[in-house]
């Protein structure tokens, strides 16, 4: 049957925006019948507390779980779409669902349409609204994107299911972080959470994240404030004392707080965190939390729930979720999240939970992995000559690749990526602290430091005519930030499963469709519930 690609997603649009149980219309190129039970469509989430001693829960399972102890490459879009329905009986406030660099693992490792995933899931989650985590701006590539290109990525994350933003600017910048919420409520996003990444050092005192925090309070585009620990080195002491500020900063709005397992401290600090005033948790199912990830879901509520708080959530569909990741895991010989202890010495590296196994990844694909600990040992060194970056994306990357080289070359600094050379032409903010003049000096001396000093944004003017004027925005998309190779062996993949079979595929998920018929050329399909 002739449809295309195009004519697939306009199908799929036209059934989810369709505000009648019957739908009948034509266009120039196919026919629709579409019959479904409509049910009222889940109003966006409230900009309030959630009252009382409720608590709401953000489940990282499929993004922060899966990029922390999975190295982002465990889950395939079926494997996710195999349990969404029951992750949608759990009650969570949003599911931590996706990030650009976990569409371009989709394509690199699995040969999977990521915008694909994000409809599939979309669909059989109605009710819980997948998030997607950004710095607001970069899109897959290293290179920063100019305002147009990151705008089509958000109408494109948007359109294809993401209902719930969360921002994690690397510098903390009010500024920056206001105006990436500006951009996203205007290309549609429901909810809009923005971030402050929490870091120790010289210059990450308490008082610089109560003087951000105050930045961030009058932020109209702001639904929600959190204090994202992605290294799981926030103390009790130290959620108690920001906690006011932070709860200042966001007035009648939520407040959340998101921590890491990696040195046994965040299951604490989750409690002491409630106690302070934070509302909403980040949490993962047991079989994707503990270890370098997120709490344990089902720990956190027996916790919460011993200190006189209180949630919400379906514990029958929690258990059904815990024990489907369990024995996916294990049929895939994947690592199950295991209790840390603490360990003083993490403090000198910070590397976050996903960082860590990406670490480690490097370093077996090096065949080299006996070096692990001296890598770790020499991020620490290299954070300081670089000023004290906060290790989270694209930074953290940054400064782990370069640390492995650093080892595994034997002479520091030898060798350095573009991306370094960037850091130090100041393409990725100002530094929280001076760097070392001796390292920028060796590293901007190089010859590759002139042709990238004046590198331009990623941009899309010229983008159609490169890439063709027929393909997708989304499409568009992949073939700007990524090798063309792997967008083609995605693509050849996807060719590989007709339109018609993809549209099946996909109306399967939406349980409220009973009934579609499709005309196109003297041809037509028709599936029925």
């Amino acid at each position: 049957m002739p449809l295309s690609d195009d004519d697939v997603r306009e199908i799929l649009r036209l059934i989810d925006e369709a505000e009648d149980e019957e739908l009948d219309l034509e266009t120039e190129t196919f026919s629709l019948y579409v019959r479904q039970v409509l049910e009222p469509r889940p109003a966006p989430r409230p900009r309030s507390k959630p009252t009382g001693t409720t608590v709401g829960i953000v489940d990282t399972t499929t993004r922060d779980g899966n990029q922390s102890l999975w190295s982002a490459t465990g889950l395939t879009t079926d494997d996710i779409v195999s349990i969404a329905p029951t992750i949608d009986r759990v009650g969570f406030h949003a599911m931590d669902f996706s990030s650009s660099t976990h569409m371009a693992v989709a394509v690199r490792f699995h040969q999977e349409d990521p915008w694909e995933r994000l409809r599939l899931v979309r669909a059989a989650v109605p009710n819980t609204p997948l998030s997607y985590i950004t710095t607001g701006m970069r899109f897959i590539s290293w290179v920063p994107c100019d305002e147009d290109l990151m705008r089509l990525s958000f109408r494109c994350v948007v359109r294809n299911g993401i209902r719930r933003f969360q921002f994690a600017d690397p510098t903390n910048d009010p500024d920056r972080l206001k105006a990436a919420a500006r951009m996203a409520r205007e290309e549609g996003v429901e909810e809009i959470v923005v971030g402050l990444t929490y870091s120790v050092s010289e210059v990450h005192t308490h008082e610089y994240y109560a003087e951000r925090a105050a930045g961030l309070a009058d932020c109209e585009d702001m639904d929600r404030l959190y204090l994202k620990d992605p290294g799981g080195l926030l103390t009790g002491d130290a959620v108690r004392e920001l906690a006011p500020h932070f709860l200042a900063a966001a007035g009648d709005r939520a407040a959340e707080l998101h921590s890491h397992c990696t040195i046994g401290l965040a299951p604490f600090v989750y409690m002491e965190g409630l106690k302070a005033g934070f509302q909403v948790l980040h949490t993962a199912v047991e079989p994707l939390a503990r270890g370098t990830s997120n709490p344990a879901a089902d720990t956190t509520l027996r916790n919460l729930e011993a200190e006189g708080f209180s949630h919400e959530l379906d514990l029958e569909a929690l258990a059904a979720m815990t024990k489907y990741f369990r024995r996916l895991g294990s049929e895939k010989g994947l690592p199950v999240g295991q209790p840390q202890e603490f360990d003083a010495t993490y403090y000198r590296h910070q590397l976050a939970g996903g960082m860590v196994s990406t670490t480690k990844r490097m370093l077996d694909e090096q065949r080299r992995p006996e070096l692990f600990d001296e890598v770790l040992e020499e991020v620490g060194r290299v954070r300081a000559e670089m000023g004290y970056p906060i290790i989270v994306t694209p930074v953290s990357q940054l400064v782990a690749t370069q640390a492995v080289r650093n080892v595994m070359d034997g002479e520091r600094w030898a060798n350095v990526p573009d991306e370094i050379i960037r850091y130090f032409l100041g393409h990725y903010g100002d530094p929280a602290a001076p760097w070392s003049e001796e390292v920028a000096d060796r590293v901007l001396s190089r010859p590759r430091a002139e042709a990238l000093r004046d590198l331009e944004p990623l941009q899309l003017e010229g983008a159609r005519r490169r890439f063709g004027e027929r393909i997708s925005d989304e499409e568009l998309l992949l073939r700007l930030t990524m090798p063309e190779e792997q967008v083609d062996a995605m693509v050849a993949n996807r060719r590989a499963r007709s339109p018609v079979a993809t549209l099946l595929r996909e109306v399967a998920t939406r349980e409220s469709v009973s009934h579609v018929r499709v005309a196109a050329d003297d041809r037509t399909v028709e599936w029925r519930r």
